[in-house]
């Protein structure tokens, strides 16, 4: 995808308001880095105060995946995700508008060796909803240059500038359905970023255990892992303690898979992601609907 054109209508008033905020966005990041920091953790706790329903959902998410925590345990788990988000809102404009030189003090990247052990061969970054998932785009950037998907947002004006600061890391970005393009890719021996760890309904997904909770997992990961003649690399991004920035650590790949049973391909991702949320709980995307789908004979867990 090629850079994004700046368009006239984007100066319509109506944009006036957005353009301002991303203007004080701009600046914000601008300051030392653990000011950053204590400025995302003010802005998660005004998110937490006034987003009621992220904060519904985050709070039915954790109930439900960490039954043996005490209500209060629970509850402030749900407070130390909203400062994580605040955090991470603040450091997407890091990861699209610092300098690489700035960059690379606040970023660590281990285990490259599971990608040139790939020899050629296509790879399957398994990325996971972190909050921190744009910078850890970011600093992932500065090592290899990777493909990802991407979906528009209504914004045009925020569009704008969310792509370009994508592409401005020299990552390569393709439509969120252009299957066809990642399979092509793959096959060239590239790297794709792919995150199957939300729910998108049943019609290409399967009920699969995550959390000991029956949830539609897609089917895609294995079908593209075969057709693509890829290897899967679990990707994952760990803020660091005392402001010392990111760690985006690559494990080694997935063996054995796909087995070919669709469901127990499902239990398999679900559970390498599983594995990791329960090593920071804390910064995981609770305020989406995992279970939003679910089995017939079960009710929402959102009311």
């Amino acid at each position: 995808m090629n850079n994004p054109k700046f368009k006239v209508e984007m100066l319509h008033p109506r944009y006036w308001l957005l353009w301002l905020l991303i203007g004080v966005w701009w600046l914000v990041v601008q300051m030392p880095y653990p000011c950053i920091v204590v400025l995302g953790k003010l802005l998660g706790n005004a998110m937490y105060l006034l987003a009621g329903r992220r904060r519904h959902i985050a709070t039915c998410n954790i109930r439900v995946c960490f039954p043996d925590l005490a209500p209060g345990q629970q509850k402030k788990l749900v407070r130390q995700n909203f400062e994580c988000t605040g955090i991470a809102l603040l450091e997407t404009g890091i990861a699209w508008w610092w300098p690489e030189k700035r960059l690379r003090k606040i970023c660590t990247v281990e285990g490259l060796e599971h990608l040139q052990s790939a020899q050629g061969q296509g790879v399957i970054l398994l990325g996971m909803h972190f909050t921190n998932l744009d910078i850890a785009g970011a600093c992932l950037s500065l090592e290899r240059a990777y493909n990802a998907m991407y979906r528009p947002h209504k914004n045009p004006v925020f569009d704008f500038v969310q792509l370009r600061g994508r592409l401005n890391r020299g990552s390569r970005i393709f439509p969120r359905d252009d299957l066809r393009t990642m399979i092509r890719l793959l096959r060239e021996g590239e790297l794709v970023w792919y995150a199957p760890d939300q729910d998108y309904g049943l019609k290409h997904s399967i009920f699969a255990p995550f959390f000991g909770i029956e949830a539609a997992t897609i089917t895609a990961t294995a079908k593209l892992v075969k057709t693509g003649r890829a290897r899967v690399v679990p990707l994952i991004q760990q803020r660091l303690p005392g402001n010392k920035g990111h760690k985006v650590i690559l494990r080694e790949a997935l063996s054995d898979f796909p087995l070919g049973d669709e469901r127990e391909d499902a239990r398999i991702i679900n559970a390498v992601i599983e594995k990791e949320i329960l090593l920071q709980p804390e910064n995981y995307l609770w305020t989406h609907r995992r279970f939003k789908t679910r089995p017939d004979d079960q009710p929402s867990i959102y009311k």
